[in-house]
Order: C-alpha cells, then structure tokens, then sequence
C-alpha cells in the first residue's frame, strides 16, 4: 500500500481549496453542510469519501488551521449507530445537529454494577403507552452535565438471557427525574458524571431498532467507540500527540540521556504504527464494515502509547513537571545545559509543557480503564483473533480443568 498522500495539485486537494477560500472561517454547521465533519458517511450527510478522499479533507482542513465541531460521542458512536439501524425520522431529526456541534451527545451505558460485564446492566425500562418510564442508574458519563442527548441503554425484558433483553435509546437529557452528578477526578477537573433515572419517560418512538435488541447495537456503539477513542491525540483523541511532544522537543534542544532517546523513537515508532493501523479500520469501515477485533486491537495499543507518550513528557521537563502548569521553562530537566537550544529563561512561557501535558499525565491513568479495559481488549483479541478458550467464570467455582470441558457459550 502507498501510504504517501496525493500532491498539491490533485483535483480533490483543489477543491478543498476553494471551498476554504470562500469560507475562511467556516462554522460547525457549514462544514456539515458540506459534508466535511464526516467525509465517509453517506449523502446528505457526508460525502460518502474513500479513505485517501478523507486523509486529504483531514490534511487540507489541518493545514488551514480549521477544527471540527467537537463532539466525540456523538459524531463517533451515536452517529455510526443511528446510521446503521435508525428509522428515517431518527437520522433525518438527529444527525445534521450532531455533526454541527450543536447538539452534544453522551453515553449512558455504564453502571456501579455494569462496567466489564455491561450486559449485567440494571437499569429497567418499563413500557406504558407510548412511553418508556426509566429507573436505575448509571456512572462515568462523560460530558453528561453538557449534553442534550444521550444514547441509552437499559434492560426491557428480565425473563430471558442478559444479553437477549437489552434495549436502545436516544434519552433527551432535560427530562424530569434525570439528575447528574459530577465525578472529581485527581486532575481537579469534572469529565465524568453519575446519572440516576427516577421514573423518566421516554417517547416510544426513541426507541433505535427492534424491543430487545439493543445489545447487538451496544456492540455496534462499542466498536465506533474504540476506534474513536484511539484516533487523534493520545487523550482518547484529544489532546496533544507524540508528534507534538516530538517537535517541542525537536526544538527545545538535544537531549542528553540515551534512554529518553530511545523511549523517543519508541513513542515515535507506536505512532507511525497507530496511524497505518488507522488507514487500515478506516478503509473497513468505508467498504461498510463494522468495527471488528481490529478495533480492540488498536484502542489497546492506543492506550498503552497514551501513557508513554505522557510519562516521557513527564520525564524530558524533569522536577517542573511535578508543578501545576509547570513547563521546564526554568531550564534543565533532560536537555543538555551548555545548548543553545536548551531549556532556559529565554524560551517561550511554558518551555516544552503543551497546555494539555500536566493534566495528560494525571488522567492518562485512566486511558487502560475507560472504554474497556485492558484485560477485556485482551481477551476480545485472544478469543477472536488467536481462538483461545473463553475466560473463565470464577463466580461459577469452576477450575480451570471443568471450564475447558464446558460447553462453548455456557
């Protein structure tokens, strides 16, 4: 595969071009419009763009300087799913805003019970009329205090298997009974919520799909959500990347010790890899093809890169880093002290110290957590990539002997 992108003059970098011309300082709303927000979604949406059409709207609207509206549930996960089993009044009322920024979108899936084991979930919702009525809870929602929508799920049969009574929703966030509740985290700041239905109603025709068949689109959300949260920066895609923390320390000066030097073209080399990784589950997705184990694959790796590329962040700055806000701007840390180019007074307000790299390092702990974990990517990947044996159940007292002789899917 050629994964040089196509030269200054190709008709589709052109026109991008004169768009841009036209609309220096585009809104939200008209990069919708236009189909920029999400090339590869279909018409009117996007514009239906082959994986290099998209790298180039990327690249071109990079360079300009432009950024998408940002709503990463929303355009990532709520999205896609509306896409793949909404009626025609669900896309045609949602998407538009949820690709403009208008309308920011959450997630309600995660409970205190139900985090590894979503399909344990105990948030029932119950029919009466035209209504569904709601009670439960649910727990680190991110962005819930901002939002308008939120993509719900909750169980509508209890009388069959876990994974067979799940249904989906689109929940409004302003009706009555909802309350949200901030999670602190050590950063200081107030991503993550706690969310309690007291006998919320939600209009029947909220409902996504078939009664009882929202865990099969759980999944849907879950795959986009995965490949969501490894694309861009290595804060779950936000935030600075490796390729940021590179050029500052390109141009703050060479460093001194060889193993920051190799941990450099360490976090160097998982970021090509992340990015031809990402070619790839783009082209899939393309072609019309759900996330599958690839995206487990990539979001674990994601992560993993997230905290190193953090920690060596942590590392180059050297003791400011331990300080709020602190940027290695008084000089030291890993750079040699006789350099010209060396940290030192001389150099810009914050040195090497992206604002994102101190409040990075403390949440890139929860990078292995969030989304899925590290230890149910794993095993995603043993069991539908290498074909290893299920995990065993321990809360069904078997050994691991008796758990081999088990039938498969009991």
């Amino acid at each position: 595969m050629d994964f040089e992108l196509p030269p200054a003059d190709d008709p589709r970098r052109l026109a991008v071009r004169r768009w841009l011309d036209a609309n220096p300082r585009p809104s939200g709303r008209e990069l919708a419009e236009v189909g920029y927000v999400a090339p590869h979604w279909p018409p009117p949406w996007g514009l239906a763009a082959d994986a290099v059409h998209q790298l180039i709207i990327d690249d071109e609207l990079q360079r300009a300087g432009i950024r998408r509206p940002t709503n990463p549930i929303g355009i990532g996960w709520a999205g896609p799913t509306l896409l793949y089993a909404g009626t025609e009044a669900q896309k045609q009322r949602y998407l538009s805003p949820l690709l403009s920024g208008d309308e920011f979108w959450c997630q309600l899936f995660s409970e205190p019970a139900a985090g590894s084991d979503l399909a344990n979930l105990g948030t029932r919702a119950v029919r009466d009329g035209d209504e569904f009525v709601v009670n439960g809870q649910k727990t680190w929602t991110s962005g819930a205090q901002h939002s308008q929508f939120g993509i719900l799920i909750a169980r509508t049969d209890p009388d069959v298997p876990k994974h067979k009574g799940v249904s989906y929703f689109i929940c409004p966030m302003d009706l009555p009974g909802i309350e949200v509740r901030p999670i602190t985290e050590m950063t200081g700041g107030h991503t993550f919520n706690e969310v309690f239905f007291t006998d919320v109603r939600i209009p029947a025709h909220n409902l996504v799909g078939e009664l009882n068949d929202g865990w099969r689109l759980a999944k849907v959300t879950l795959g986009n959500e995965r490949v969501s949260l490894s694309t861009g920066g290595v804060l779950w895609g936000n935030g600075p990347t490796a390729a940021e923390l590179i050029e500052s320390i390109r141009e703050q000066g060479p460093v001194c010790d060889s193993t920051l030097r190799q941990r450099i073209a360490r976090v160097h080399t998982e970021h090509v890899l992340l990015d031809l990784i990402r070619m790839r589950t783009l082209t899939a997705t393309l072609k019309g093809e759900q996330p599958g184990p690839e995206a487990s694959i990539r979001k674990l790796l994601a992560d993993e890169h997230g905290q190193h590329v953090m920690s060596l962040a942590r590392d180059c700055i050297g003791a400011a880093a331990m300080l709020t806000g602190g940027g290695g701007g008084d000089g030291g840390g890993a750079f040699a002290d006789d350099d010209s180019r060396s940290l030192g007074p001389d150099k810009p307000a914050g040195g090497l110290l992206h604002p994102g790299w101190h409040d990075g390092f403390l949440f890139s702990q929860a990078l292995t957590i969030g989304g899925g974990t590290w230890a149910v990517q794993r095993n995603i990947i043993g069991e539908r990539v290498l074909g290893l044996p299920r995990d065993v159940d321990v809360t069904k007292g078997l050994s691991w002997a008796e758990a081999q002789r088990r039938p498969q899917g009991e």
